[in-house]
């Protein structure tokens, strides 16, 4: 396809901003929250990721499709954005083991992209005005149509997307007869934390978001764990139920991204929706037990509250998030659990963080004893 067939595409954001691009050749209109992600590599995890459901992503990198697609490397059944924003998308690719181009994969799944817009002032106009909803059509539809749409859209704040992207059934992930059985509530968890549990030895039954701790607590497990997943954390009050149900029997409990928000939830510490997220396979994080820093993996926009945090008796900030001091860890001092806000399972991002995954096998075991 060259540039000239391109057909003319429309940005529109819910504040009446007007970002021109064109259509990568898939006809049609989307809404979500925009959003920004400042990866160089590593799309394709980031365009399965359930975490991302109902946003509309930009992506800073200028060049997006030119290595393809695996099909072993997706974090979920299919993309989980609603809509994809970039600079140059690339039909072709070079990469030796990609199953099909990424074309050909968003085809299928009829998501709507738009490429040749400007996206470093894009992205410099989110930051300073913050997220906002925000619809794109490559199917000519007129502004004044757009913005009645946008303005039918909900807002993130106060949106329970989990149950959106949950499982529908209990599952069975890793082998069976490993060491250590793991109760996971599916969120919208990626497949790469499941990896890292099944690693370590752990067989893992994933449940529904809505799945009851006697649900969970039935498959004997030796340790609990509160998956990622996309939207507000506040209206989860079946999963906030659940997190305290397992502090009250005080057994190993990992909770990451918004299981980390649903755990602060659970024991009265309020979470708040963002100026902007963190989204990026480069945030610099501080270890305040080790003092050691860490680059992560990061992909949220509500965060935990960090003065209720830290005046809370039973809670103790953990991590830092070094480039605006917000709540990227904590653990509680009389039970078994800790969380982060950010990946440590990555995929993509840098392996920093996989410690973490050991330290809950090393609760388990303790726990065990």
């Amino acid at each position: 396809m060259k540039y000239n067939d391109k057909q003319q595409a429309i940005l529109l954001l819910k504040d009446g901003t007007i970002f021109h691009g064109k259509s990568i050749g898939i006809s049609g209109t989307t809404f979500g929250e925009i959003a920004f992600n400042t990866g160089t590599t590593g799309y394709q995890e980031i365009f399965t990721d359930p975490s991302y459901y109902g946003q509309i992503m930009v992506t800073t990198n200028a060049h997006i499709g030119n290595y393809g697609v695996n099909t072993n490397e997706v974090e979920s059944d299919g993309v989980k954005i609603s809509g994809l924003v970039c600079k140059n998308f690339s039909m072709n690719f070079s990469r030796e083991d990609a199953s099909e181009s990424l074309y050909e994969y968003f085809e299928r799944q009829n998501l709507i992209v738009i490429s040749d817009v400007d996206t470093r002032a894009l992205v410099s106009y989110i930051r300073d005005n913050g997220a906002m909803n925000a619809i794109i059509s490559t199917d000519g539809t007129s502004v004044e149509d757009l913005k009645i749409k946008l303005n039918q859209a909900p807002d993130m704040e106060g949106l329970d997307l989990a149950s959106v992207v949950s499982t529908k059934e209990p599952y069975f992930f890793g082998n069976e007869n490993a060491t250590y059985k793991i109760a996971a509530l599916d969120l919208g968890i990626k497949t790469n934390i499941l990896r890292n549990l099944a690693k370590r030895d752990c067989y893992i039954k994933v449940y529904p978001f809505n799945a009851t701790f006697e649900d969970m607590k039935a498959f004997n497990p030796d340790g609990y764990f509160l998956s990622n997943g996309p939207g507000d954390p506040d209206p989860l009050f079946s999963a906030q139920e659940v997190a305290r149900n397992i502090l009250a029997e005080n057994k190993p409990l990992f909770g990451i991204c918004l299981g980390h928000q649903v755990i602060a939830l659970a024991n009265g510490i309020s979470t708040y929706k963002m100026f902007n997220g963190h989204r990026g396979i480069n945030h610099p994080v501080k270890n305040l037990v080790t003092g050691k820093g860490e680059i992560t993996s990061q992909n949220h926009g509500f965060a935990v509250n960090k003065e209720q945090l830290e005046s809370h008796p039973d809670f103790e900030l953990t991590h830092v998030h070094l480039n605006d001091g917000t709540v990227a860890g904590m653990r509680m001092k009389s039970k078994n659990c800790f969380s982060v806000q950010y990946h440590p399972e990555a995929s993509p991002g840098p392996h920093d963080s996989s410690y973490l995954f050991d330290e809950f096998i090393e609760n388990i075991k303790t726990s065990k004893n």
